[in-house]
């Protein structure tokens, strides 16, 4: 079932796709569904470029016969197109299941608009009950833990195998986050703490589905 409402999602958040786009495209399993209902509007005849944000969707894009540009020599984004851990009603979003969060919130920058697609137990009043993901610099790995510990995280572990960039992720527990902005902050401020998986302005809109429903959540809508 949580298959189905993935891939629903995904071929919903299609609508926003039109010809000559440059579409950045996101790293997990709904992200999977995504590229592959891209990849048949291509070979149909949509006219687009994508630009990816881990070596895996770069990969199955590139299989789908989807042209995928280095993001290197990139400035701009249409649109781009990603999954979610978690992610409320104002949009608040935590990323990073599939550990390209930090190139994640690059190509979101650089995007007109930035689309989530998730299935419904995704959906939560709050945010925080996933894990935290942040890139660490291999260096500063034993300081940032102790920095993360000490903002509240009850438990910090390193995930096994490292990012596309090279770096270590730390996955920490906070629990409900009542402000996630100050934690947000907090974070970025740690030396050695690259990136992490809090998306609090990023989310431009949402599409959720669940039990075969897909409901399109927009910012700023009530």
């Amino acid at each position: 079932m949580a298959d189905d409402d993935k891939r629903l999602a995904a071929e919903a958040a299609l609508d926003e796709v039109r010809d000559g786009m440059l579409v950045g495209l996101g790293t997990g399993s709904t992200v999977a569904f995504l590229i592959a209902a891209l990849g048949e509007r291509v070979r149909a005849g949509l006219r687009i470029e994508a630009v990816a944000t881990s070596i895996a969707s770069a990969r199955a894009a590139e299989g789908q016969g989807i042209i995928v540009r280095d993001f290197a020599g990139v400035s701009l984004v249409d649109l781009t197109i990603d999954g979610a851990d978690e992610v409320d009603a104002r949009l608040y979003a935590i990323k990073g299941a599939g550990g390209a969060m930090l190139r994640e919130k690059v190509v979101a920058a650089a995007s007109d608009r930035m689309v989530v697609i998730a299935d419904g137990t995704k959906r939560v009043d709050a945010i925080g009950a996933a894990k935290l993901p942040v890139e660490v610099l291999p260096f500063a790995r034993s300081f940032v833990t102790a920095r993360l510990e000490a903002l509240g995280a009850a438990a910090v572990a390193v995930r096994e195998g490292g990012t596309d960039n090279g770096n270590l992720i730390l996955d920490a527990r906070f629990g409900r986050i009542d402000d996630p902005r100050a934690l947000a902050a907090a974070i970025d401020a740690v030396p050695g703490a690259l990136g992490h998986g809090l998306f609090l302005d990023e989310v431009d809109a949402a599409y959720v589905a669940d039990a075969g429903v897909v409901t399109r959540m927009t910012r700023g809508a009530d």
